[in-house]
């Protein structure tokens, strides 16, 4: 493509109120193989859609992670609770990760690569085929295995009490907020992964009553969260027999509520 084409793309960008306009352009210019598929990629990103949808893949941790329409982005605000979750086997050997309402299988795959030679064994669950198949894609460049389900429905059996570190990003915007999300995620993403019920926390609170049953001892489960949700998410995961606290990382505007399985003396 000429100059003159990048700065014409750019510009229409900007006026659909893309922010990181120039970043765009040169990205879906790298991604067009001719002229024509450019301009159907520019027409999709001034509609709305996400730009990872329209380059195949997501920029998280430093990882390139597959997506597709139809499956949820991750978000880099995420990023902490793969962060709170590496701080956490710093100090509890990491022998089995399971990565709940997967997506992508962004969380999992991140984790394990940065886990590197302590690598676990992964297992991820989502309801959702399309995010089913994407996942399985990207996680089996680490060993990791995706099944389909809801919630621990999916979970192998065999790993009931045996889990070390259960990341479980939820949706957690209230069912009557959802309208007010960009259009590129209400329009774009599945509604299961953004909807969380009346108060958000719909699924957390499910997955909270169950974890304490597959956790093994001094294993925690990590949830994402709105920071107007702490109260509520404290006292759901206490409420649930485990031993709560929030990480929070401002520069990222996000919130991690943490639940440990207490360590039984019967256990050590």
């Amino acid at each position: 493509m000429t100059a003159f084409d990048t700065v014409e793309i750019t510009r229409q960008l900007r006026a659909a109120g893309c922010v990181f306009a120039e970043d765009e352009a040169r990205l879906l210019t790298d991604a067009a193989a001719s002229d024509a598929e450019l301009a159907r990629l520019l027409a999709r990103r001034i509609a709305g859609t996400p730009l990872e949808h329209l380059l195949g893949w997501a920029q998280f941790r430093g990882i390139r992670v597959g997506v597709r329409d139809g499956v949820f982005v991750p978000r880099r605000r995420s990023a902490l609770m793969v962060d709170e979750a590496l701080e956490l086997a710093a100090v509890h050997p990491v022998r089995t990760v399971v990565d709940l309402c997967c997506g992508s299988g962004a969380l999992g795959l991140a984790l394990l690569t940065a886990l590197g030679t302590r690598a676990a064994e992964l297992v991820a669950t989502d309801i959702d085929p399309v995010a089913v198949t994407c996942a399985r894609e990207n996680v089996a460049a680490v060993g990791g295995h995706v099944h389909r389900g809801d919630l621990f429905d999916a979970v192998p059996d065999t790993l009931r009490g045996r889990i070390d570190i259960l990341l479980a990003n939820t949706p957690y915007v209230p069912s009557d907020l959802i309208a007010r999300l960009p259009p590129e995620a209400r329009d774009h993403e599945p509604p299961a992964a953004l909807d969380g019920g009346p108060d958000g926390l719909d699924l957390a609170r499910r997955t909270a009553a169950g974890a304490a049953g597959w956790l093994a001892p001094g294993g925690s489960l990590l949830v994402e969260i709105g920071v107007d949700q702490i109260p509520a998410a404290t006292e759901l995961l206490i409420g649930s027999g485990l031993i709560a606290r929030i990480a929070r990382a401002p520069d990222l505007g996000a919130t991690v509520a943490v639940g440990r399985r207490p360590v039984a003396t019967s256990d050590r």
